[in-house]
C-alpha cells in the first residue's frame, strides 16, 4: 500500500478517498499543500488505488480498516489520528472510530457517506457491474480516459493542479480504472453499510463535516443538511459547514477548508 506524507505538526490528518478516485494522493494535492503548512498530512491509498497494489482480499469494511491501520503502523505514523474521509470512506471511518476510538482524535468529513444515509433517504447503495473489472485489463479503461480525459480530471481553476499532476492522474486512471478491487468495493457497499448502520460517532470524538450545498428536499422535508445534523448534533464538539461546489469540494475550496480545519482543531 502506498502512504504519502507531507508537513509537520502536532496533529496527524489522515486523508481517505472516495470510491473510484483513481489517484488519491494526486487528487488531494491542493488541500494537502494547504493543510501541511500547519499539520502532518497523510494520504493512505487503499488497495486498487493510486500507487498501491491490487489485492485478492475481500473489500469488507473490516479488511479495509485493518489494512489502513497496518499501513500507518508500518510507515511509523503514530496516532491518535484525525481521520478526513471523502465520500464513501466515511463508512470506513465510522467503523474505525467505533472499533478503535483511542486511535482517533477527531473526524473531518468531506461530503462523506455515512451508513445511516441509506435508511434516512430510503435509497440503495451504488453497485458497479462486475464485467467492468473484466474488460479493464484489455484496454477499455485506457481508451475511455484517452477519449474523454476531462471526465477523469479535477474540475478546478487553471493552475490549481500542475500539468505533471494532471498527466499522472490520466495515466493512473487508465491503469487503475475499474480494477477488481474498485468493483468489489462497490459491490460490497451494501454489506458494509449493514455492518455499520447501527454505529454512531462516539460522544467524545469531535466531528466536522463539509457538505455540498444542495437545495434538494424530499417529500417528507429531508435534506442532506438535516441528515448530517442527525449524525452530529448530540456530540460535544461538532461543526457542519455547507459550501458551494462539486462533490469533490477539495478541488476548488481547499484554501477555505484548510482554514476551517485549523480553527476547528484549535477548539479541542
Amino acid at each position: 500500500m502506498h502512504v504519502y506524507t507531507k508537513g509537520k505538526g502536532a496533529n496527524t490528518i489522515v486523508l481517505l478517498s472516495g470510491l473510484g478516485t483513481a489517484a488519491p494522493a494526486l487528487d488531494y494535492e491542493p488541500l494537502i499543500n494547504e493543510m501541511a503548512k500547519d499539520n502532518r498530512i497523510v494520504v493512505v491509498e487503499t488497495f486498487g488505488y493510486g500507487w498501491s497494489d491490487v489485492t485478492n482480499k475481500e473489500r469488507t469494511v473490516e479488511n479495509i480498516v485493518e489494512e489502513i491501520r497496518t499501513a500507518l503502523k508500518k510507515a511509523n505514523i503514530e496516532g491518535p489520528y484525525i481521520l478526513m474521509p471523502h465520500s464513501v470512506s466515511g463508512i470506513y471511518s465510522m467503523y474505525y472510530v467505533n472499533k478503535y476510538p483511542n486511535e482517533i482524535k477527531a473526524v473531518i468529513g468531506i461530503d462523506c457517506t455515512l451508513p445511516q444515509a441509506v435508511e434516512y433517504f430510503d435509497e440503495s447503495p451504488p453497485v458497479m457491474p462486475r464485467y467492468l473489472s473484466a474488460i479493464a485489463p484489455i484496454g477499455i479503461a485506457r481508451l475511455a480516459v484517452n477519449m474523454n480525459p476531462e471526465e477523469y480530471l479535477p474540475i478546478a481553476e487553471q493552475g490549481t493542479y500542475s500539468d505533471n499532476n494532471l498527466e499522472m492522474t490520466k495515466a493512473i486512471s487508465a491503469w487503475k480504472l475499474t480494477n477488481k478491487n474498485i468493483v468489489a468495493e462497490a459491490n460490497e457497499m451494501n454489506r458494509n453499510i449493514n455492518k455499520t448502520s447501527n454505529m454512531s460517532f462516539p460522544p467524545k470524538i469531535p466531528v466536522l463535516i463539509f457538505a455540498v450545498k444542495d437545495d434538494k428536499v424530499t417529500e417528507d422535508g429531508k435534506t442532506i443538511v438535516s441528515f448530517y445534523q442527525t449524525q452530529i448534533s448530540d456530540l460535544r464538539s461538532n461543526k457542519l459547514v455547507v459550501l458551494e461546489g462539486h462533490h469533490y469540494l477539495h478541488w476548488s475550496r481547499y484554501k477555505e477548508m484548510s482554514k476551517i480545519v485549523n480553527n476547528f482543531i484549535g477548539t479541542f
